[in-house]
């Protein structure tokens, strides 16, 4: 059993958003299966939905701990010099946070100055960069900002691309109290412009998906996910 208290930042969002950010390890299945049992209580009521929480609401989880939090992590240290640490993130953890890999990074190095120079989604695995000082994490964001770091992704969608190769541009809005993010193909207030490149890789014409790399231009919230979704072509399992 654990008890966690809702943030402010949670007021007005969903039961399963709040508890997948406060637990590394919880999928939205385990939730759900956890609700069919009525193991999940809001201020000591057994609840059985996905409902709304509000600042302040005490969530009661009847759920293992492994679900929660896993089996021990071991970090995939890929490559580490007296500056940067690079590490090979798992799925199913945040990077930041509580319970996150920065929270693991720090205490296996007895570090508290280790700091992530980006971040990736919670449900995506791959490199995250880390710098092992302010001096160094600076350089490292400035860079990035500059674009001389390049981040390439690769991932799994939906259907055969028209184009083995294309550079897409769009505008994206982030709607903060949704926590949604709309795309347009023309300039509208709030929308901030968004380029993503996609090259083919793979094409499987059986069962209908193709394994793309993905190269940034711009770095959004969620821009992969949204980007490709808007084209017809939404990443296999993304909720």
């Amino acid at each position: 059993m654990r008890t966690v208290i809702v943030k402010h930042k949670f007021d007005n969002k969903y039961l399963n958003s709040f508890l997948m950010s406060e637990f590394p390890f919880l999928t939205q299945n385990t939730i759900y299966k956890a609700l069919r049992k009525r193991d999940i209580r809001i201020n000591d009521i057994k609840i059985s939905n996905n409902t709304i929480v509000h600042e302040g609401d005490k969530v009661t989880v009847y759920i293992l701990d492994k679900f929660l939090f896993g089996e021990d992590i071991r970090l995939d240290i890929v490559y580490e010099d007296n500056n940067i640490l690079v590490i090979n993130k798992p799925k199913n953890i945040e990077v930041t946070g509580s319970n996150s890999l920065t929270e693991l990074v720090c205490k296996t190095f007895n570090n508290s100055s280790i700091l992530p120079c980006h971040r990736l989604d919670r449900n995506t695995e791959g490199l995250v960069l880390f710098a092992k000082s302010n001096e160094i994490l600076n350089i490292l964001l400035s860079k990035f900002k500059n674009q001389e770091i390049t981040k390439i992704y690769k991932c799994k969608v939906l259907g055969i691309l028209n184009k083995k190769h294309d550079i897409l541009n769009a505008h994206l809005f982030k709607d903060n109290k949704k926590s949604i993010v709309y795309i347009s193909d023309v300039p509208k207030k709030g929308y901030r412009p968004i380029t993503t490149e996609y090259t083919v890789l793979e094409e499987n014409n059986e069962k209908n998906f193709s394994i793309l790399e993905i190269i940034l231009h711009t770095g959004r919230t969620h821009q992969i996910r949204a980007h490709l979704a808007y084209i017809g072509h939404p990443i296999i399992g993304d909720r």
